[in-house]
């Protein structure tokens, strides 16, 4: 068992080098603080921009009541959101990032933005696409019944999708909507490819320090499985406050 002993003595010198010599476990808190923060901006941009777009997509354009004009605003938008969506799942992450960061950001638009705001952009345009589809799926869910019950009290379209129909839906896209939230926090762990010093950046960076990788790496695998399991629990949890008014 001498081999045993050894290599366990071994790994934790590794585990010395890699995050209690120097302070470098900070470099990871740091990191993490980074993911969290930008996985949040993300978030909130892409719910406006999956509401928006959920929206635009439950249009009908056709509707009688309305003239030429609105017609074809309305044509316009649906088809803008469903080009819009098909394009951002059509493309890589990564490479929306990049576009986003070197082109538009550096390019087309000048940059005096922090590094992590435009992060925040590049993931929460991308994750409104995938969160416009959750939306409407959970709008359509709801009975049409509840539409119907709305406008005959008087209120307009707007009114009733805001007061009956979304506070409805909500309950119905929760689960996937904490699903997504889970899955932009681990999709930021590309975010060093344009300069982030997130989660996954400093577990690299720490590796390249010492010349291994393996504890850095196994670090930051834990520290997301650990964020995510946390999360995954919150909203089983309050998924289960809300079904108790069913």
């Amino acid at each position: 068992m001498t081999w045993f002993h050894d290599a366990v003595e071994s790994f934790a010198n590794e585990i010395f080098r890699a995050l209690i010599k120097d302070d470098r476990y900070i470099l990871l808190l740091k990191g993490l603080w980074k993911s969290v923060q930008i996985t949040l901006g993300a978030a909130a941009i892409g719910l406006v921009i999956g509401l928006l777009l959920a929206i635009a997509k439950l249009l009908n354009p056709q509707t009688p009541v309305t003239g030429p004009v609105a017609r074809f605003c309305r044509k316009m938008l649906t088809g803008f959101a469903n080009g819009y969506i098909s394009f951002i799942r059509g493309t890589p992450a990564m490479v929306q990032l990049m576009v986003i960061y070197f082109v538009i950001f550096g390019k087309i638009i000048p940059n005096n933005l922090p590094v992590e705001v435009v992060a925040a952009i590049a993931f929460g345009i991308n994750a409104g696409a995938y969160i416009a589809e959750i939306i409407r799926a959970g709008i359509l869910a709801v009975d049409k019944g509840q539409t119907e019950a709305g406008r005959s009290l008087g209120l307009s379209n707007g009114g009733t999708m805001l007061h009956i129909v979304i506070p409805q839906a909500v309950k119905n896209v929760l689960p996937a909507l904490g699903n997504e939230f889970i899955i932009l926090l681990k999709e930021t762990s590309i975010a060093g490819v344009i300069g982030v010093s997130d989660l996954t950046k400093a577990a690299t960076g720490i590796g390249a320090a010492i010349y291994y990788y393996i504890v850095p790496l196994l670090c930051a695998a834990f520290i997301y499985f650990l964020v995510t399991t946390v999360l995954s629990l919150g909203m089983n949890k309050l998924e289960g406050r809300l079904r108790r008014s069913d």
